[in-house]
């Protein structure tokens, strides 16, 4: 395989990913501004030149308010089947000392080693015999001259020590202007990443373009006859609430109703193969606390449309009726 090409699980979880990161209606920078990882990491994730890290698909699932199983089960049969050189260092590099090869390491060692013996030998059998007459290089405590000189270095050293150390005070006591500015620098990324609307300007709105499906609360959930899930969920910020499906077939349907029979309905329909790998959901309806949630789940196949509910702001178990 040619370097950047995905294996057929790589483009597979390449392509829900751009799925995902359409949900968030964020650009390439404002994806990067909102998690943790850069834009060109971004790029290569999405584009399925690199397998991203599990973290990344959960920061983008989050963002996309989007459960991450299905995604991260395609990243790790991607990782198993994965062929492509750029993963390989990723997996082989941290192991390995530096500067350790097996062939050259050892002996660019050993040639490092041996011209720093062979000068320290030469040198110490070459001063003995050369000057062993001279006073200076006597040992010191017979002569008083080397005591002498010593006295001035030594003064000296103490006047050089003596500076350093009020420098270094003085060093102590000078204000730092450029740690007190860099502080400020994350708030402005923090403001960017909240919801777009609140309560009746939620209405009729997407919650993964207005960020309302960032971190929102699952009401209740229910497992269908055929096998799709379905659940009915909540943002207490917001002031609104959805409902979204999951491992459902092309054509079945979720509905969502809010405040009971005559109450504002949306729904949302499987309509390609992308939606029925990956999920589908409703519009927002603005919700106030204890206003009653029904959703539906009508199948394509035919068969009983199963319903359940909730209320918004209490957590409860999802049953059918």
């Amino acid at each position: 395989m040619t370097r950047g090409a995905p294996s057929p699980p790589g483009a597979r979880l390449a392509a829900v990913l751009r799925e995902l990161k359409a949900r968030t209606g964020l650009s390439l920078a404002q994806l990067a501004d909102a998690t943790t990882f850069s834009k060109s990491s971004w790029q290569r994730y999405l584009n399925g030149g690199s397998l991203p890290p599990r973290s990344a698909v959960v920061e983008l699932c989050r963002l996309a308010g989007e459960p991450a199983d299905h995604p991260l089960a395609l990243l790790g049969i991607a990782r198993t089947d994965r062929t492509s050189p750029d993963t390989e260092p990723a997996a082989t590099e941290p192991p390995v000392p530096p500067g350790s090869p097996a062939g050259e390491g050892t002996g660019s060692r050993l040639e490092a080693q041996s011209p720093a013996t062979t000068p320290t030998d030469t040198t110490a059998s070459g001063t003995a015999p050369i000057d062993p007459a001279p006073a200076d290089t006597a040992p010191t405590h017979p002569a008083p001259a080397p005591h002498r000189r010593a006295t001035p270095l030594i003064a000296l050293a103490s006047l050089l020590a003596l500076a350093l150390a009020l420098g270094g005070l003085a060093l102590l006591h000078l204000p730092l202007p450029h740690r007190t500015q860099a502080q400020p620098v994350p708030t402005p990324a923090a403001s960017t990443s909240g919801p777009l609307c609140r309560h009746r300007s939620c209405r009729g709105k997407d919650p993964l373009t207005t960020r309302c499906g960032a971190g929102p609360q699952t009401l209740a959930e229910h497992e269908t006859a055929t096998g799709a899930w379905i659940q009915i969920r909540y943002n207490p910020v917001c002031g609104a609430s959805w409902a979204r499906m999951w491992g459902a077939a092309l054509g079945d349907r979720v509905e969502f109703r809010v405040g009971g029979t005559h109450g504002q309905l949306h729904g949302a329909r499987v309509t390609n193969r992308t939606e029925a790998d990956t999920y589908v959901h409703t519009l927002m309806s603005a919700v106030d606390l204890r206003t009653s949630l029904q959703a539906c789940f009508v199948p394509a196949a035919g068969g009983p449309t199963e319903c359940f509910g909730a209320v918004a702001g209490v957590a409860t178990a999802g049953t059918a009726s």
